[in-house]
């Protein structure tokens, strides 16, 4: 006894009980005040960075196309002129065919007049049949390359030229593209209202057949283990008796090799076996705990059942997230065009006496009007972007800036949906009558009342997130630059630190998950929760390894029951194998079937994710409340239990109740 004790003061003393608790407290005052201003102050130079990017930066240079003197095409001057042409002036210098090299140089069996006006790139060498995509002349599918003078259509120039159109096809095969989605989007969405029907029936049913669904899938796993080991003993037996061994073949690079020795296929049937045994001992002495997580998945199908809205809340969350990606992508953008571009006066025959007046070099407007000059070829060409400005000397450090303003933004959001959907299902789980005690719109009370006060709290716990994101992605960076230098040993301590930093990754997301459900409930700040959910999840980790890996497991088959389910359904549906539905629901003719398939899984997909994450919250919710009842209560008058009936026959407790008593709505 006295080694429990010890045990359970090293991760803290269990809640007492308090008799003024009723749930989600709702007299709380504002946490992590400092946070909160700095990460306000954080905000506001982020709308800084941006007002400036946008006054200095110039996006056309991203949207408009610019010809070889670095005007834009369709813009000042060029007005009439919306479409860039490319000259392709190689078609004098590709083959031997069509070229002899002489003492004063390249020469092409052209005439004169057009060599001059190819050295000068005053025109294009040749023409062909195209079209404008995104203010660029692109060639049209199948156009065939003109005859050129004294060049073979035969010849390897032409030969390159097809092949560039063949290449060239992007345009055609978006107009294609653009075609399908035209003629399958309407199915598409009927593929997606599956998707969503599916994701609601698997959770709302899962208070009907989450016990035999976990029984089967764990059965599945335990076969799956079993076919292993009989497969791996087969190729074990066979290569035996052909005395396939490791110590004939020796140590090789080659991988596949080892698929032909006895010694593989024993150690996979070994470590098989193993995690067979393992299984089979957990489903003997845990099966408590999974009849408790069990009943907790119960539950969380009832409190979502109960409260529809939660499930729809992921659109708010993602609304959310394109706001802030679109603000950081158009933020990016501008900085990146805030250098303003330098022109100069250049000519390809600078030497001639008639530009000896011209001062070459110097700075001219491409906007204007083209330069009255009598040296030939003089024209305004873009020299480089200028960095002399404040924000072009700051840009590395803007650019910066706004990373870690996606990082921190993204991961804000995501903390504020986690804790508003953990305040909602916080007041369903310590609520005696559902009917009554629950608030009448529990998602919006949970949303203002965590945006009023613990707007600092999920700024502090999306910091920490952040920079260890950031120091995921420097490191990856490094990484990537040094990987053609790095010697072996170099190479495996990067390793060890990328997975280091993936390991706290993955443990700050799973404490932050857990300290925001805290935060929803009793309202104390950012570390103090963080420290009791911990120390809470610590005294029952048992459990929490049973319900985590529980539920992992029926999220995943739900994921993939809902995807492959949309999947195979879009397949045969689009490939037209779906026969006798009558002319209103034919599969329309489409060019790439395969393109609204992988639309409506990847869908299904977001879908599915969507709506599990919003279960998964409730279940983690739900678990922390129902350890916290534990504690808490006894199931005497004055302190009752709030979990429900069937976990407390699971327990073996029960609450007493006074004569006359109504049951509990549970």
């Amino acid at each position: 006894m006295g080694g429990k004790q010890d045990g359970d003061e090293a991760y803290g003393k269990p809640a007492k009980y308090d008799p003024s608790f009723r749930g989600p407290i709702k007299n709380r005052s504002c946490t992590d005040i400092v946070c909160c201003i700095l990460f306000l102050l954080f905000i506001l130079g982020y709308i800084v960075v941006g007002i400036v990017a946008w006054v200095y930066g110039d996006p056309r240079q991203v949207l408009y196309p610019r010809n070889s003197t670095g005007a834009y095409c369709g813009v000042g001057a060029n007005k009439d002129k919306p479409y860039l042409l490319y000259f392709n002036i190689f078609s004098c210098v590709l083959t031997t065919n069509i070229i002899t090299v002489a003492e004063n140089g390249l020469q092409c069996p052209t005439p004169q007049p057009v060599i001059q006006s190819l050295q000068q790139e005053l025109c294009p060498s040749f023409l062909l049949p195209s079209a404008p995509a995104l203010g660029r002349c692109l060639p049209l599918l199948n156009s065939t390359p003109p005859e050129l003078p004294g060049i073979s259509s035969n010849t390897s120039i032409s030969q390159g030229i097809s092949g560039l159109l063949d290449s060239l096809n992007a345009r055609d095969i978006s107009v294609k593209i653009f075609e399908d989605f035209a003629q399958s989007w309407y199915w598409i969405l009927v593929a997606l209202g599956v998707a969503l029907v599916l994701s609601l029936l698997f959770i709302l049913l899962l208070r009907l057949v989450a016990g035999p669904l976990v029984l089967v899938l764990i059965l599945g796993v335990l076969g799956v283990l079993a076919y292993g080991i009989y497969h791996c003993w087969m190729e074990y037996r066979v290569l035996r008796d052909k005395g396939a061994s490791i110590t004939q073949q020796g140590i090789t690079t080659n991988l596949s090799a080892y698929r032909n020795v006895q010694e593989t296929w024993l150690v996979a049937l070994i470590v098989l076996a193993v995690l067979e045994g393992i299984l089979l001992l957990m489903l003997i002495f845990l099966r408590q705990r999974i009849r408790i997580a069990i009943a907790l998945l119960k539950e969380a199908s009832k409190a979502v059942g109960h409260m529809m809205s939660t499930m729809f809340y992921p659109l708010v969350t993602f609304v959310l997230l394109l706001i802030c990606i679109v603000y950081w992508a158009m933020t990016a953008l501008y900085l990146a065009t805030s250098g303003q571009p330098q022109y100069v006066l250049w000519a390809p025959n600078a030497s001639l006496p008639s530009c000896e007046k011209v001062q070459m070099n110097t700075s001219c407007n491409p906007m204007a009007q083209p330069v009255n000059s009598s040296c030939p070829g003089l024209m305004c060409i873009f020299q480089s972007y200028s960095s002399t400005g404040l924000v072009q000397r700051s840009l590395f450090n803007l650019q910066i800036y706004g990373v870690l303003g996606l990082f921190w933004t993204l991961n804000w959001v995501l903390a504020l949906g986690q804790c508003v959907l953990a305040g909602a299902f916080a007041s369903f789980y310590w609520a005696l009558d559902k009917r009554r005690d629950i608030p009448t719109f529990p998602l919006i009370s949970a949303f203002i009342r965590t945006l009023r006060y613990h707007t600092g709290s999920l700024a502090f716990g999306a910091l920490i997130l952040t920079l260890v994101q950031i120091a995921r992605v420097v490191l990856e960076y490094i990484d990537n630059k040094l990987r053609g230098a790095q010697n072996p040993v170099a190479r495996c301590i990067m390793c060890c630190f990328k997975c280091c930093l993936w390991c706290l990754e993955k443990f700050i997301k799973f404490l932050n998950r857990n300290a925001y459900i805290m935060i929803a409930i009793y309202g104390k700040n950012f570390c103090v929760s963080a420290k009791n959910a911990f120390m809470l999840l610590m005294r029952n980790i048992v459990r929490v390894v049973v319900l985590d890996k529980v539920t992992d497991l029926l999220l995943f088959f739900g994921k993939l029951l809902v995807v492959g389910g949309v999947g195979v359904l879009s397949f045969f549906f689009f490939t037209g194998r779906i026969q006798g539905l009558g002319t209103n629901f034919e599969s329309p003719s489409l060019n790439y079937y395969w393109l609204p398939i992988m639309v409506s899984i990847l869908g299904a997909y977001v879908i599915a994710n969507g709506f599990f994450s919003v279960f998964g919250m409730c279940v983690d919710t739900l678990f922390l409340c129902f350890l916290e009842d534990l504690e808490r209560n006894d199931g005497s008058l004055n302190k009752p239990y709030y979990m429900p009936t069937a976990l407390l026959k699971i327990l073996g407790k029960k609450n007493e109740a006074l004569p006359g008593d109504k049951k509990r709505k549970k």
